[in-house]
């Protein structure tokens, strides 16, 4: 089992009810990475559906408060399983207490119309692109290999809030949905890219969409994915930020979309 299996696992304790544990290792300024706790609430919506011919479609998470480290429970629902779609939620509560909710689909593939009208960025592969350390990033940066292949400096108030590079978990993992799911929160935000000064952005809702069944078949644990990160608007103390997943291969494998509060540190 890996540090991210083990961080992320959940014991079933009831028919819908489940038990994990948040680990302090992944706090960023307040609580726990965002994408850390979603991917806890994708296992066990995954456990709850558990049917490997139906993949996760689709995840959608509210962050109510931050937990605590220490135990929490995870309450799932099957609201409805139709003959090619399972529809999901979650609640996840710590001490009685509820700290996010979440929706989930899961469904296999259908014979649809296929075309692509995105192209992923050319940048150098993984090889080619320097593992860089964060300096005074939150604890959760160390559980990554960050290497940067898009955007500039953080905090030098550049023209674009764009930012992203090749990204895959410290100890390498086989890339599926709850894997990706972190990946999906676990970059620095694009907004960094807009300020000289460090802020915070707490996320509220935070969704991801599996745009293929993972694990990719030709998936490998060492495999690097691609993630951009742009947040075309900051209004109100509130910033929105979309993003892409993209394979080695250049295949892409999700779609991320939150929205986040702009905090002064």
């Amino acid at each position: 089992m890996t540090s991210f299996d083990a961080d992320t696992a959940v014991e079933r304790a009831g028919p819908d009810l489940f038990r994990a544990t948040i680990d302090p290792k992944w706090w960023v300024l307040r609580g726990p990475n965002g994408g850390y706790v979603a991917a806890i609430l994708e296992r066990a919506l995954t456990a709850a559906v558990d049917d490997e011919s139906r993949p996760a479609r689709s995840l959608t998470a509210h962050f109510l408060t931050p937990p605590a480290a220490g135990p929490i429970d995870v309450h799932t629902k099957i609201e409805r399983q139709g003959r090619s779609l399972t529809s999901t939620s979650a609640r996840l509560v710590q001490d009685g207490q509820l700290i996010a909710t979440a929706v989930g689909a899961f469904s296999p593939g259908r014979d649809a119309i296929e075309y692509s009208e995105v192209e992923m960025p050319d940048v150098p592969p993984p090889d080619g692109v320097a593992s860089h350390a964060l300096e005074g990033a939150p604890a959760h940066a160390a559980m990554f290999d960050w290497r940067p292949a898009i955007g500039e400096v953080p905090f030098a108030k550049g023209d674009r809030a764009v930012t992203g590079g090749w990204f895959r978990l410290k100890e390498p993992q086989l890339a599926d949905p709850i894997v990706l799911t972190s990946y999906a929160d676990g970059w620095f935000p694009a907004l960094f890219f807009r300020t000289r000064e460090p802020v915070g952005v707490p996320t509220i809702d935070f969704t991801v969409h599996f745009r293929t069944a993972l694990p990719l078949p030709t998936g490998r644990p060492e495999d690097f994915y691609l993630v951009v990160f742009r947040a075309p608007l900051s209004h109100d103390g509130f910033v929105v930020e979309d993003g892409e997943i993209w394979s080695q291969d250049g295949q892409l494998v999700a779609q991320v979309r939150q929205l986040a509060v702009v905090l002064s540190r």
